[in-house]
């Protein structure tokens, strides 16, 4: 579950990011070392921007895995099963809709980012990172693709806490 980020969190996402974090609405996981790993952001920015990035992973250590993952090849072989596995694209398509109605839950009217949730959902995979947070805040069970990465990455927290 998420928790309202304290100034010791938005300070810890400032050192993470190398920059002011945008509009927290909420920490959606933190790694084990107990730092904010993943944010939620609202899909309106305060200054007007639409921001479809509900799910946003801030832990450096976590996205330079991810970023590492992504080297793989990894994502043209999920694409390639989106097409061929008709029960996981439909598993796929679900994570697209618990996304949306997370994001949906804040209430706020953004109908430029309607239907569009991230990391390619439903359809394909272009972003590692939207759907390893994504997974690390719904929790398992929820986002095939991104529980399967999740699962090939290595423990990021383990050497150094993620500030």
């Amino acid at each position: 579950m998420s928790d309202k980020a304290t100034q010791k969190d938005l300070d810890c996402i400032e050192t993470q990011l190398g920059r002011t974090p945008r509009d927290v609405h909420a920490i959606s996981y933190r790694c084990p070392c107990g730092n904010p790993a993943v944010v939620e952001t609202p899909p309106r920015l305060s200054h007007g921007e639409p921001f479809p990035t509900f799910y946003y992973a801030t832990c450096p250590r976590l996205t330079a895995a991810i970023s590492t993952l992504e080297s793989t090849g990894l994502m043209a072989d999920m694409n390639e099963r989106l097409t061929t596995d008709p029960e996981l694209a439909g598993a796929y398509a679900a994570a697209h809709d618990d996304y949306l109605a997370a994001r949906a839950a804040l209430k706020m009217d953004v109908p430029e980012v309607e239907g569009i949730s991230a990391g390619g959902m439903p359809n394909r995979v272009k972003c590692l990172h939207s759907l390893v947070a994504h997974s690390l805040s719904a929790g398992p069970d929820v986002n095939p693709l991104g529980d399967e990465a999740l699962a090939k990455l290595p423990e990021w927290w383990k050497e150094q806490p993620c500030e």
